[in-house]
């Protein structure tokens, strides 16, 4: 009777038998504990019927067996279940009783005594069921066995397997390229779902050694759920301490008041009746007895009611640190199960990207811009996500650190060499000549192999292919090569997702860090040691995120490497280095680029020449001119590209071959002659060139003719050079270099302008060699 309790116990106090009911009440406390925490003792108490809700058409006999039923489920409990039952006990018994017993027993330490009793029988029966539940699924051995298998995935993905077959499932690149472009691998007559259910068979082992995904997620939803319950217990008998101790201070702090009082009331009585001496003699009594008194009371406030580390903590860090080994074994399994569909793609593995401003389409040449994401970093990020916020979730300030160092290390070790072997796979791809994009002599060999695929093998040119599969030229050229241009584009734009995706990692990781702080902020006391630490572990991922960025812009350079050779190329056939002045324009291949067959018209057009007079001047102008053509065959360079990479890795790549031309076009330029029209005829080209570049990149920033140069040195040098061959006099030229150094934006070097300005017709070599030796001095 909880309400008798309340009403007699404080009487104990008040007969001082405050000690034999702190005993007696203990006695109590165990008993009550012993009845609500006992599951194993069936209870064979009957139901009774009259408490049992009725229900309309169920028979007695029914509802009886119904009742029988949820007795034998509450007895049949899981682990989880047994810890509620056993957690849940000890915390109602604290709430209710606690109160009352510090209130009528706490000057015989009686609170702090239900508080050590309470936890001792619920802390002895949790450690026994951890421990018999940790040995009876093999917990030991499986984590040996699921660490063996995450060593593996390692080795496979960013260890020494990374770098061989084992990445790709033992395609070699060319079957790459064939189901990037949606023909299978290989000539296979498997469909892709089919390939990729076979490659995801060979799973490190893990299926055998540790189980298949679901059953591991499960298993590791339950042993979550062990160690929340547990830790939410430990945190509440962590607070009642505390209160014990606030209310023991409390109570001290009343007692020292108490007596203070009552020192200056006898003082006050003393001084009224003039006894004078008995006050004299009892002064020096009086504080030694209070300063004891205090002594005492300090050392009552250092009782410990519970040890800082208790038997509990101890099987609960044992089971985190399991628990950690299996969560990173899961991460693994689950990124690599990503890893092989991503090797097998279809339409689904594809989507429009989803960071940025790329959510509204922009055109350019009636091509639409969609630039392409694999769901492979999605899906290792939702990975990654859930197991980290699982762990979160269990309280456990160690379980949660190690689940996010896990998380900084398996997504900045394993997904960023992935996605840097993808991003070197998807460069190789669209290789000029080798890969889906045209070189010098035409068609890729990518493309060139589907060409060869449809019609048979020996085929050249698109006309073949449509030949050599039994239709007439005339009308299956075009359907045969717009099939082929669809499907290369496709393979362009799939590419270009895994430049996409080192960009769209990077994105997610940052929102990832910032939900996990959020996670912390809500879940943890703020201020302590542990939360600390743990804010520090989830902040390695501004790390991962740096990597990620810096492993885009490698990709990206490695990139423009690939495509500056053509480039420079096409920059050679434009100025007239390799045709002598002419350029030969015939059929258009399927991205729309010259394809040099035989039986074409030769057209005739000007290459780079700025010895202009009058009537050549008037040629250049209207004649189509070498900038335009080399612009035009630029764009069925990068345009495929650029279309499909997000606007910051578009812009880069604008930029860097933008450089690569540049550098091409001022070494021509340094060996052409020049006249004041053909000066100005060159400050027309340089303009062209930059509004082309203008018109094709995406910030807003480099919009204009200064951060446009600055991002790009060589077509700030062309730009330099433009101002400095227009000069009318040599002494402008002098102006001209001194305030341009002055305001920073001079790159040009007294050499280079000597070499310069001694191409113009007009000026002597002497006065150009006077001029610079002025400015030296």
């Amino acid at each position: 009777d909880v309400a008798a309790l309340s009403e007699l116990t404080p009487l104990l106090g008040m007969l001082d038998m405050a000690e034999l009911g702190v005993k007696l009440y203990l006695q109590y406390s165990q008993t009550c504990l012993c009845r609500a925490m006992n599951f194993d003792v069936a209870d064979d108490t009957p139901i009774d019927m009259s408490n049992v809700p009725r229900e309309e058409g169920m028979s007695r006999a029914a509802m009886r067996r119904r009742e029988e039923e949820r007795k034998r489920a509450e007895q049949n409990l899981n682990v989880p279940g047994k810890l509620a039952k056993i957690y849940n006990a000890a915390v109602t018994h604290l709430r209710h009783h606690l109160p009352m017993v510090a209130y009528a027993l706490g000057e015989a330490d009686g609170d702090a005594a239900l508080v050590q009793l309470v936890h001792v029988e619920a802390e002895k029966r949790a450690v026994d069921i951890l421990r018999e539940y940790m040995t009876e699924r093999e917990l030991g051995r499986t984590v040996r066995r699921a660490e063996a298998v995450a060593g593996k995935v390692e080795d496979r993905y960013a260890g020494s397997g990374g770098s061989g077959d084992g990445m790709f499932a033992g395609m070699d690149e060319k079957n790459i390229a064939n189901v990037i472009m949606g023909f299978g691998g290989g000539g296979d007559s498997m469909d892709i779902v089919a390939q990729r259910h076979a490659a995801q068979r060979e799973d490190c082992g893990f299926t055998i050694e540790v189980g298949n995904l679901s059953d591991v997620d499960a298993a590791l939803e339950e042993w979550a759920l062990v160690m929340q319950h547990t830790e939410s217990y430990e945190r509440f008998v962590r607070h009642a301490v505390q209160e014990v101790l606030k209310a023991r201070k409390l109570r001290r702090d009343q007692k020292r008041e108490e007596m203070r009082r009552q020192k200056e009331m006898e003082e006050a009585k003393k001084r009224d009746t003039g006894a004078v001496e008995s006050s004299l003699l009892a002064t020096p009594t009086t504080p030694r007895k209070t300063l004891v008194e205090m002594e005492e009371d300090d050392a009552e406030d250092k009782i410990e009611i519970l040890p800082p580390h208790t038997a509990l903590n101890e099987v609960a860090a044992e089971i985190g640190g399991y628990y950690s080994s299996l969560e990173r074994c899961l991460l693994l399994a689950g990124m690599q199960r990503a890893f092989i569909h991503a090797n097998f793609p279809d339409d689904s593995t594809f989507t429009e990207v989803a960071i940025g401003n790329t959510q509204h389409s922009t055109y350019y040449g009636g091509r639409q811009r969609r630039a392409l994401q694999t769901n492979l970093v999605e899906e290792c990020l939702f990975a990654a996500r859930r197991s980290t916020l699982r762990a979160f979730a269990t309280g456990h300030t160690g379980t949660a650190s190690a689940a996010a160092n896990v998380c900084v290390d398996v997504l900045g070790r394993v997904l960023l060499e992935v996605l840097t072997r993808r991003a070197e796979l998807g460069t190789s791809l669209v290789k000029p000549g080798e890969g889906l994009l045209d070189g010098q002599s035409g068609l890729g060999q990518a493309a060139f192999s589907f060409a060869k695929s449809t019609a048979g093998k020996g085929l050249r040119g698109v006309q073949g292919a449509a030949a050599r599969a039994g239709a007439r030229v005339g009308d299956a050229t075009e359907e045969t090569a717009e099939e082929l241009r669809m499907r290369t584009l496709l393979g362009v734009a799939r590419a270009a997702a895994n430049f996409n995706d080192l960009e769209v990692a990077a994105e997610y990781t940052k929102r990832l860090e910032s939900n996990f702080l959020k996670e912390i902020d809500a879940g943890y006391p703020p201020g302590a040691h542990d939360t600390e630490q743990l804010r520090m572990c989830v902040r390695g991922l501004g790390g991962v995120v740096e990597s990620f960025v810096q492993a885009s812009s490698r990709s990206m350079e490695h990139l423009i490497s690939t495509l500056l050779p053509r480039s420079r190329q096409v920059v050679n056939d434009a100025v007239g280095q390799d045709a002598g002045g002419t350029s030969a324009h015939a059929a258009s291949n399927f991205l729309g680029s010259p394809v040099l067959t035989g039986g074409t018209t030769a057209v005739s057009s000007t290459a780079l020449d700025y010895n202009l007079d009058d009537a050549a001047f008037e040629l250049a102008q209207i004649s189509e001119g070498y900038i335009g053509r080399m612009c035009a065959d630029l764009d069925e360079l990068i345009e495929p590209l650029r279309v499909h990479l997000v606007p910051k890795l578009s812009d880069n790549l604008v930029i860097g071959i933008l450089g690569g031309v540049s550098k091409r076009l001022e070494a021509a330029i340094r060996k052409s002659k020049f006249t004041p029209l053909g000066a100005i005829s060159l400050d027309s080209d340089i303009r062209y060139l930059m509004n082309f570049a203008k018109d094709r990149i995406d910030s807003p920033e480099l919009k204009s003719n200064v951060t446009l140069c600055k991002a790009c040195p060589p077509l700030a040098r062309l730009n330099q050079i433009t101002l400095l061959m227009n000069v009318d006099d040599l002494e402008d030229a002098l102006d001209l270099i001194t305030v341009s150094k002055r305001k920073g934006n001079w790159d040009l070097k007294l050499d280079d302008a000597k070499t310069l300005l001694s191409l113009r017709v007009d000026f002597e070599g002497s006065k150009v060699d006077d001029l610079l030796q002025i400015e030296e001095e």
